[in-house]
């Protein structure tokens, strides 16, 4: 029998957003972490608020919302709070009741500087790496790191000369036949941007480069960073967060690609107690890794394991939406890159956690 067709709106709703929300649902072990390291963060968020004046809005809501902006790939915070006016899913998350208004978009940007300069991203990260060492799925002995382009919000057209000039970049021929360099030029949109290329074969762009530490047992990060653009960003990141890796130094282990087989850094983790699992480079010159390191089977199980590291830098690309950052200058853009990568910790442990069970 065809049911009726009825649309009319009911008087009175009962129950909770709790109960909405399936027990078995993938976003309920990502809330109780978030809720774990929020709890943790409590002092930190006293010491940003004023002690007497109109509440603000919890910062704990702002960055659950975040967060969804960053699992769910939401586009921008207009439409993260569009989704939060009829997506009860989203309400129960954040902690917005079923008849409590959305707040304007605009609160993200005001309460921006904010969480910047209490350097949330990075504590909620660290939190997150204690709740999965208190989970012992971290080996504090094995890990690996490396580093990715994250494309500037700026054009081509913004490199300028940075003492003025001619630097037109109109008409059909553009840029053609001028030369660009980085000593010379600089990015009206975003000065902090670096003109860099990857690899060979590929465009130079203005971008950012960041970083990530990964334990090589699940692929967990436990160490980001976010710098300029350079040649030897990459190694000399690598190098600082090598020098702040816990354990017993004569048994840790750091595996790289071939960009990082040079003199300095094999040198620098050696130096660091740190023994260097890095990919062998014979391109036209000499590998500083030789028989005593790749004789190990160990070497061979951390050249298998260090393409886990691409996993996270591919979902803060595609889903967290990191390919092209929308914001500008390396202090935001780093805050985002951190935050970016403790959610992905965040989504890894709940799958591993799963995987166990």
């Amino acid at each position: 029998m065809r049911g009726d067709d009825q649309q009319q709106n009911e008087l009175f709703l009962y129950g909770t957003l709790e109960q909405r929300v399936p027990a078995d649902h993938p976003l309920r072990p990502v809330r109780e972490m978030t809720d774990a390291a929020l709890v943790a963060m409590s002092r930190r968020f006293d010491q940003m608020y004023a002690k007497s004046g109109r509440p603000s809005i919890a910062p704990e809501k702002l960055l659950r919302a975040l967060l969804l902006q960053a699992l769910y790939s939401i586009r921008s915070e207009r439409m993260l709070v569009e989704q939060l006016e009829y997506n009860l899913l989203f309400r129960w998350f954040v902690g917005l009741a079923m008849g409590e208004p959305a707040w304007n978009h605009a609160v993200f940007s005001k309460n921006r500087e904010r969480l910047l300069a209490g350097d949330v991203a990075q504590e909620l990260f660290a939190c997150v790496v204690e709740q999965a060492r208190a989970l012992r799925l971290l080996s504090d002995e094995h890990f690996t790191v490396d580093g990715t382009l994250i494309e500037a919000w700026a054009s081509h057209k913004s490199f300028r000369p940075k003492h003025g000039g001619d630097g037109d970049a109109s008409g059909p021929g553009g840029f053609r036949g001028q030369k660009r360099r980085n000593d010379t030029h600089r990015s009206t949109t975003d000065p902090e941007a670096k003109l860099y290329r990857k690899s060979r074969g590929q465009e130079s762009r203005l971008a950012y480069l960041g970083h990530v530490m990964m334990d090589n047992r699940h692929g967990l990060a436990v160490d980001t960073a976010l710098t300029e653009a350079h040649g030897r960003a990459e190694r000399e990141a690598a190098l600082r967060m090598a020098a702040r890796l816990p354990g017993d130094r004569r048994r840790v282990t750091l595996g790289a690609d071939k960009a990082y087989d040079t003199r300095e850094f094999v040198a620098g983790l050696r130096e660091w107690r740190v023994t260097p699992h890095v990919a062998q480079n014979h391109h036209g010159r000499r590998s500083r890794i030789d028989d005593r390191t790749t004789r190990h089977e160990g070497y061979r199980q951390s050249q298998k394991k260090r393409k886990l590291v691409e996993q996270v830098f591919g979902w803060i690309k595609t889903t967290a939406g990191l390919r092209k950052t929308k914001h500008r200058g390396r202090e935001r853009v780093s805050w985002m890159f951190t935050f970016a990568v403790a959610a992905y910790n965040m989504i890894r442990i709940r799958n591993v956690m799963e995987a166990t069970v």
